[in-house]
């Protein structure tokens, strides 16, 4: 059977107050021709379907304007989804009966009985194939909470419960799975979490980290298992040297710092209860992020690249998205205004100012502090101290008359400025 694998949509994310809803819909109008054109049985979205938890009317219109679409063009196609930690999983969960009515089934909660023991048989969903039978069991584990995670368990010595849980559930998980396998059947595993050694983006991603620690070991899937589809880190990756586990990454760059990821969603085709192979099907760019100068550069050098921009002359909605990096000696009051006169007449939208101040390492104090030192100092001087930092020289006067100004003003406002 044929699978598709896609996750970190993060429907009704906006960047830098650019919403993204035309992107977005380019790429799910793709999606719908790639599951035609590739004969897929199954669609497997692992997680963060939208960015925030309480998303905008529109976003949800969206995905589940897209759910049907995709049921109606590939009436046989089996659709899993998860929830990841920028989900909210009973919002997810909500249309559930409905969507299952559909083919779609939605798994956002860990969900107990009155004896307070996990419902594994939920977690497992069965993957039919073009002939109708079920061809795999999915296991789809949503990202999970440290109240999710099995109780009672004693881990060994320097272990974390939170991990040891995980581990223990998707064992719980594969074992079930295991005993309805029958003729071959494959057993595929969806996460949303965090691997050990997985490169992350850190302008975008929410780091996941509970206990101190957040982790896992490709250690939690069984060495039996077929595939394992995963989310959250943004960036397409094996986990370790394991062709059969990935990471899928998102459809659209979520941040400037993802401008050069190849974007795509991931085919595996199952044979024999085995990945036999994974083919990236690379997800066209509707909108291009610009970083110019692509490292930072002194004002002058930045105001001259932009003004050699030479842009193709597109609709607004599809017009670049730009990040100017300047780098900087002290702070330049007239900064935007430099740029955006610079850009003036360009089919650009100007999405962020990245400022880099030049430091001078011999003004950087050399240990940091204690926890009780710390404690000891007052707002103005953590002002004059990251002052320092940024520029490389004291706070000059009339900056920190602005600064005890703003601190009076936030107190007889009741902390609320």
């Amino acid at each position: 059977m044929r699978l598709l694998h896609t996750s970190d949509w993060h429907l009704g994310q906006a960047l830098h107050n650019y919403e993204r809803t035309y992107e977005h819909q380019r790429f799910l109008d793709w999606l719908l021709d790639t599951i035609v054109s590739e004969q897929a049985d199954a669609l497997l979205i692992a997680g963060d379907i939208f960015d925030t938890a309480n998303p905008p009317a529109s976003a949800q219109r969206q995905l589940y304007r897209f759910l049907r679409q995709a049921r109606e063009r590939s009436p046989q196609l089996d659709i899993v989804v998860i929830a990841g930690n920028h989900d909210s999983p009973g919002r997810l969960e909500a249309p559930a009966p409905l969507l299952e009515a559909h083919g779609t089934s939605v798994i956002g909660n860990i969900v107990r009985n009155a004896d307070g023991e996990i419902d594994l048989e939920r977690l497992l969903v069965p993957l039919h194939g073009s002939d109708g039978q079920v061809a795999a069991w999915c296991l789809a584990v949503p990202f999970l909470r440290p109240g999710d995670v099995p109780r009672g368990e004693t881990p060994q010595e320097g272990v974390d419960p939170y991990m040891n849980g995980i581990g223990l559930l998707y064992q719980q998980a594969f074992a079930l799975a295991q005993s309805k396998c029958v003729d071959g059947q494959a057993i595929v595993a969806m996460g949303h979490c965090h691997m050990v050694n997985g490169e992350s983006s850190n302008d975008s991603e929410r780091r996941i980290v509970i206990g101190g620690t957040e982790a896992l070991s490709a250690g939690i899937f069984d060495p039996t298992i077929a595939y394992a589809a995963l989310g959250h880190l943004h960036l397409a990756q094996r986990v370790g040297h394991n062709e059969h586990i990935r990471y899928c990454g998102s459809p659209l760059p979520l941040s400037f710092a993802e401008t050069g990821y190849k974007h795509q969603v991931l085919r595996v085709d199952l044979a024999g209860g085995k990945a036999a192979a994974v083919t990236p099907l690379l997800v066209p760019r509707a909108v291009e992020l610009l970083r110019v100068p692509p490292q930072p550069a002194p004002l002058e050098e930045a105001l001259a690249a932009l003004a050699a921009l030479d842009l193709p002359d597109l609709p607004h909605a599809l017009q670049p998205l730009l990040e100017v990096r300047v780098l900087l000696d002290a702070p330049e009051p007239g900064l935007r205004g430099r740029i955006e006169a610079a850009l003036a007449g360009k089919p650009v939208r100007l999405a962020k100012i990245e400022p880099t101040r030049k430091r001078d390492p011999s003004n950087a104090e050399a240990a940091a502090l204690s926890l009780e030192q710390l404690a000891e100092l007052q707002p103005d001087d953590i002002f004059r101290r990251l002052y320092l930092q940024q520029y490389g020289e004291d706070a000059h006067p009339e900056h920190l008359s602005a600064f005890a100004e703003l601190m009076l003003t936030a107190s007889h406002d009741g902390g609320k400025a």
